[in-house]
């Protein structure tokens, strides 16, 4: 069982920067790649970053060069750096793992329904 709890989200003003953090606890040596997710209101939930055991990152073309993801393997926590932000970057943000993954993997699902365990979400909200 891993246990993942999200915490940074607030309201910036457009070109505002947040960090959102994701802890991990109950297995935390589990191999795992870690993604964050995000739902706006009234539409479909999107992949925004990933990282896989590799640490190699995967990013959502809206959202390359002004979001980065990186991980503190000894916080097991993984981190989403949020820069130049945009009034359609408001969403509900969820960072979300797929465990059962070998060290040294690229491998990070794009899609949600690949990943065994979600946490309850930070709201980030960005006015213009």
């Amino acid at each position: 069982q891993v246990h993942l709890m999200e915490s940074g989200g607030g309201s910036v003003q457009a070109g505002g920067s947040l960090r959102l953090s994701c802890a991990a606890s109950g297995s935390p040596d589990a191999t795992k790649c870690v993604a964050w997710f995000r739902q706006p209101p009234v539409k479909e939930r999107q992949t925004v970053a990933r990282i896989s055991t590799a640490g190699t990152t995967y990013y959502a073309d809206s959202v390359k060069g002004r979001f980065t993801i990186s991980q503190d393997n000894a916080k097991n926590t993984v981190y989403l750096q949020m820069n130049s932000l945009k009034p359609e970057d408001t969403a509900m943000y969820y960072c979300a793992a797929r465990t059962g993954l070998y060290h040294g993997s690229t491998w990070c699902p794009r899609s949600g329904d690949e990943y065994n365990y979600w946490g309850q979400g930070t709201q980030v909200t960005v006015s213009s």
